[in-house]
């Protein structure tokens, strides 16, 4: 069976949340103003962890490519310049849901879903070109010191809590198999410690938008 890695398993929460909110835009009810905030507040989520894990590509794994020798370049390059490019569409889409937030109108929530839908596109596009160029020449040196070099700075998050609200918004959703993955990388405990108690405000304030 192929290997998941923990950049595919977090692929796919990015993928989920971009269709939720693309649903829930879809069904917005004129006036709730209430409902706005609560997908701002999903929305915000989302972009934060989306652009920490874009900050730990750029600066461990682009650098880790280049190291190698053997790859081109470009390939780096490539990934850079899509990180932008959908920044640029992330930020069009969080503008047009404080629109909505503003003016809770079908019309508004309608310009919020066709931001949203681009961002989707972009965003996936781009995940499945690294899925398709980057991870097989990661997949191939798993086990090499250096990918366990830059791997174990990955897996360092900037705090105990921001640790716990990822793991809390990963497993949020999670299919069976992207979770049996989950956990051949991160014992189950940790896991739930790590998401139930440093992730608590994750389940409080966010997972009941999708609900």
């Amino acid at each position: 069976m192929a290997t998941i890695t923990m950049n595919e398993i977090t692929h796919a929460a990015v993928r989920r949340d971009l269709a939720r909110m693309e649903a829930a835009l879809g069904g917005f009810q004129e006036g709730d103003r209430e409902r706005a905030r609560d997908l701002r507040r999903a929305w915000a989520s989302l972009w934060e962890l989306l652009h920490m894990h874009h900050h730990s590509e750029d600066t461990h794994i682009w650098p880790y490519l280049r190291s190698l020798g053997t790859v081109d370049p470009a390939l780096a390059d490539t990934m850079e310049a899509e990180h932008v490019t959908m920044a640029e569409a992330m930020t069009a889409a969080t503008d047009a849901i404080d629109q909505l937030v503003a003016t809770p109108t079908r019309g508004a929530a309608d310009a919020a879903a066709e931001r949203v839908s681009r961002a989707a596109e972009v965003t996936n596009r781009h995940l499945e070109h690294e899925e398709q160029e980057v991870m097989p020449i990661i997949v191939e040196r798993m086990e090499t010191p250096e990918w366990k070099a830059v791997e174990k700075k990955l897996r360092k998050p900037p705090s105990i809590s921001i640790g716990g609200r990822f793991f809390a918004w990963v497993q949020d959703g999670i299919d069976d198999e992207n979770a049996r993955a989950l956990r051949s990388y991160v014992p189950r405990p940790v896991l739930w410690g790590l998401s139930r108690i440093a992730g608590r405000a994750y389940y409080r304030d966010v997972a009941p938008v999708w609900r």
